[in-house]
C-alpha cells in the first residue's frame, strides 16, 4: 500500500453542483460519499476528495492531478445555470427533469475506464455495475493510502492483461470478460490508441469504438460522451427509450438539441430513472 500526499486548497463553485446526484447521476461508477463527509472521485490516475464547506466552498484535496483537470472533469467551463434557463419552456416533462436534476453535471472521465466500464454495464444495474468494477480495481488496481482512506485506482490495460480469465469471471464479468480481455489486448499493444481517438470527429470516434469486441451503439455513445466530452451524443438505453416513447411519443428528440443533446439527455435519465425508482419502492 503506497501512502501518499494530498494537496489541499480552497475551492468556489458558484454554478449548478451537487455532488450527490453527481454521484448518483449513472455516468459514474467509482465516486462515492465516505462516512466523514468527504465526497472521493477517482478518474485513471487521479484521486480527489472534496469537503463541502456551504456557500459554494469546498476544501478540495488531490493526488496525481491539478486544479485544471478536475477543473475538466467537472465541466467547469460550462454553466448549467443558465443552460438549464435557455432549454426551459420547450415541454412540460422537460422542465420538471431540469428542475429535479439542477446540480448535475457532465463528468469528462478517463476515456479507457469508460470504456471497461461501460462494457461491464451491459445488461447489469448501476449497484451491480459499481460492485463488479470495485472488485476488478481491488484486484490488481494500485493500492493508495491517503490520509487514513485506503482506495485502489483503476487498472491500466497491462494490469488487466496479467489477470486469468478465471480471476476476471471473479469479479462478476461474465460473458463480458472476453470484452475486457480484449479491450485490455489491444490497448496494452498500441493497436487501439484511446488518446490518439481523441483527435477524432464524433461520427469517426464512433464509428471506431463501434469496432471493438463487444462495443454496440449505447457504450459507444457512452464513452464518446462521459470519456471524450462529446455532448452532442446522446446515450439510449432502456430508461431513455422508455421515455422517447411515453414521453415524446416514439420521437427521438435529442438531434433538435445539437451540442447540448447529451446534457439534455442526462437531466431526462435522471429524472427518469429516479421518479420510476420512487414510484416501485412505494408501491
Amino acid at each position: 500500500m503506497h501512502t501518499v500526499s494530498l494537496t489541499h486548497q480552497l475551492v468556489a463553485i458558484q454554478d449548478d453542483f451537487d455532488l450527490d446526484k453527481i454521484i448518483e447521476s449513472g455516468q459514474c461508477f467509482r465516486p462515492q460519499k465516505l462516512s466523514d463527509g468527504r465526497y472521493r472521485f477517482l478518474s485513471g490516475s487521479a484521486l480527489l476528495y472534496l469537503t463541502p464547506l456551504g456557500d459554494g466552498q469546498y476544501d478540495a484535496a488531490w493526488y496525481g492531478s491539478d486544479r485544471e483537470y478536475w477543473a475538466d472533469y467537472f465541466d467547469l467551463g460550462r454553466n448549467y445555470a443558465a443552460l438549464r434557463c435557455s432549454l426551459a419552456g420547450q415541454s412540460s416533462y422537460l422542465d420538471k427533469s431540469l428542475n429535479f436534476g439542477q446540480g448535475i453535471r457532465i463528468l469528462h472521465q478517463d476515456p479507457w475506464e469508460m470504456l471497461i466500464t461501460f462494457l461491464i454495464s451491459q445488461r447489469k444495474s448501476i449497484p451491480a455495475i459499481r460492485t463488479a468494477v470495485e472488485h476488478l480495481a481491488r484486484c490488481c488496481g494500485e493500492p493508495l493510502s491517503a490520509e487514513g482512506d485506503e482506495v485502489f485506482l483503476f487498472p491500466t490495460p497491462q494490469q488487466l492483461c496479467c489477470l486469468s480469465e478465471a480471476q476476471l469471471i471473479g469479479c462478476g464479468l461474465g460473458y463480458r470478460t472476453r470484452y475486457i480481455q480484449n479491450a485490455a489486448a489491444q490497448a496494452s499493444s498500441g493497436t487501439l490508441d484511446l488518446s490518439a481517438l481523441a483527435a477524432l470527429p464524433d461520427d469517426a470516434l464512433f464509428s471506431r469504438l463501434l469496432e471493438l469486441d463487444g462495443v454496440g451503439k449505447k457504450v459507444a455513445n457512452c464513452v464518446c460522451l462521459f470519456g471524450y466530452g462529446r455532448t452532442a451524443v446522446a446515450p439510449i438505453d432502456v430508461w431513455i427509450q422508455r421515455l422517447i416513447d411515453e414521453e415524446f411519443g416514439g420521437r427521438d428528440p435529442f438531434p433538435s438539441y445539437d451540442q447540448q443533446a447529451g446534457i439534455v439527455q442526462q437531466y431526462l435519465f435522471y429524472y427518469k430513472r429516479s421518479t420510476s425508482r420512487s414510484v416501485a419502492h412505494k408501491k
